[in-house]
C-alpha cells in the first residue's frame, strides 16, 4: 500500500515513504542480538521517518520567514502536522504571529498534510500494518489483538498493586525491541507523577530479552512532573524530542494523580476537567503527529452514592467523561491470587469485552502459571 508522504500515520511495519529529497529506504534487518543502542534507533528514524514533517518545510513559502518558523517552534509547534491540527485562534496567540500570517501558515500546512477524505479500504489497509508493542505476556497480547496499539491512547486503571506501573516498566523496554520480537524499534518517553519509576526494573526486563541494559536505559527519556501545569509543559518538550529522534512510546504514570491534589472540591471541578482535557488533547496530538503509542495509568475512586450497592465493583476510574472519551482503549486491572493479575477490556472501539490473566515477576510482566 502506498502511504501519502503528507500524512502522519501510526507506526507501521512497513517503512513510510519519505520526502523527495530523502530516498525511500527500508530499515536494516532487525536482529535478536544483545544491543539496542541509541545510534541504531536514530538511524532507523532517519531511514523510516518519524511520521511527521519538520516545521522547517514551511520556511520560504508564501512569505513565511525563518523568524516565523522560529516563533512557531518556540511556542511548541515543531511539525507541520502540529500546525495543521491547531485551531487558528491558538496560532494567533503565538507572539509575533498575526491573523493574516496565521492564515498563510494554515493554508500551506493544509497543502502538506492530508486531512481530507479517504476510503474505508485505505483505512483498513493502514490499520493492518500497525505495529503493536508486546506487553511481555502472550495471553495479554492476545487479549489486546497483538499488544499495545500505536497511534492511539491506552488507559490502564485499577487499585494500587494491580500491576499498572509494572506493565509500564515492561513496555518501556519492549518498545525498543525489533518488530519481529513484538517491539517498535523506538525509544520511550516516561512521565512520572508519583515517583514510582525504578530503572532497575527496566534492567531486569532487558536481561530477560537479552538486550544491553545500559543501552535500554539510555533510550528511555525520563521526567518527573511536580504539578499539573508542569505535566502539560512536558508535552511541549516531548514534541521537540520526537521531532529529532524516533520514539515509539510515551508513558504517563499516573495521568490524574496531580489533578487530585492541585484541584480540590466541586468548586474547582470544571477548571480541573478543562485542564485535564487540554493535557489529554496534547497526548492525542502527539499520537497523531508521530504515530506513537500512548499509555497512561489512572487511579480509581470508590463510589459512595446509593448506586454503589447495585454495582459489582463500586470503584470507578477518575476523570469522568473527559478521560473516557479521550482514551481509545481502556483496560481495567484487578488483583488475582498471589502474583497474578486480571486485565479486562473495559472499553474499546474494536476489541470485544474479555479478560486475560497475567503475572508480575522479577523480569516484568509474564504469563500466569497454571
Amino acid at each position: 500500500m502506498e502511504v501519502s508522504q503528507t500524512s502522519a500515520p501510526a507506526l507501521s511495519a512497513e517503512p513510510q515513504q519519505q520526502q523527495q529529497q530523502q530516498p525511500e529506504a527500508r530499515p536494516a534487518a532487525a536482529t535478536t542480538t544483545s544491543t539496542v543502542d541509541a545510534a541504531a534507533l536514530d538511524d532507523a528514524q532517519q531511514q523510516r521517518g518519524n511520521g511527521a514533517l519538520s516545521i522547517a518545510h514551511l520556511e520560504g513559502i508564501s512569505g513565511i520567514t525563518a523568524g516565523d518558523v522560529r516563533k512557531l517552534a518556540d511556542a511548541g509547534y515543531y511539525t507541520v502536522e502540529a500546525v495543521a491540527y491547531t485551531p487558528k485562534k491558538m496560532l494567533v496567540e503565538v507572539k509575533g504571529i498575526s491573523e493574516a500570517k496565521a492564515d498563510k501558515v494554515l493554508a500551506e500546512a493544509f497543502k502538506l498534510v492530508n486531512m481530507g477524505w479517504t476510503t474505508a479500504t485505505s483505512m483498513h489497509e493502514r490499520r493492518a500494518e500497525l505495529i503493536h508493542i508486546t506487553t511481555g505476556s502472550s495471553e495479554l497480547d492476545k487479549l489486546l489483538g497483538g499488544g499495545i496499539e500505536t497511534g492511539s491512547i491506552t488507559e490502564l486503571f485499577g487499585e494500587f498493586r494491580t500491576g499498572k506501573t509494572q506493565l509500564c516498566h515492561t513496555l518501556a523496554v519492549t518498545c525498543q525491541l525489533p518488530v519481529e520480537m513484538g517491539g517498535a524499534e523506538g525509544k520511550c518517553l516516561y512521565i512520572d507523577t508519583e515517583g514510582t519509576f525504578r530503572p532497575e526494573r527496566c534492567l531486569a526486563v532487558a536481561e530477560r530479552f537479552d538486550i544491553d541494559g545500559a543501552a535500554v536505559l539510555d533510550n528511555i527519556a525520563y521526567a518527573r512532573a511536580y504539578n499539573s501545569d508542569h505535566q502539560v509543559n512536558l508535552l511541549i518538550q516531548a514534541a521537540a524530542m520526537m521531532a529529532e529522534s524516533r520514539y515509539a512510546l510515551m508513558i504517563v504514570d499516573s495521568s490524574t494523580a496531580l489533578y487530585r491534589t492541585d484541584y480540590a472540591g466541586r468548586g474547582e471541578l470544571s477548571a480541573r476537567q478543562v485542564h485535564l482535557a487540554r493535557f489529554l488533547r496534547g497526548l492525542l496530538r502527539l499520537a497523531d503527529e508521530f504515530g506513537i503509542a500512548v499509555v497512561l495509568t489512572n487511579q480509581v475512586v470508590a463510589q459512595v452514592d446509593g448506586g454503589a450497592m447495585f454495582s459489582a465493583d463500586p470503584k470507578k476510574p477518575i476523570g469522568g467523561n473527559i478521560m473516557a472519551h479521550a482514551a481509545t482503549t481502556r483496560l481495567s486491572l484487578r488483583k488475582g491470587r498471589g502474583d497474578t493479575r486480571i486485565c479486562k477490556i473495559y472499553d474499546s472501539p474494536c476489541l470485544p469485552e474479555a479478560e486475560a490473566m497475567f503475572a508480575i515477576a522479577p523480569e516484568g510482566i509474564i504469563d500466569a502459571k497454571e
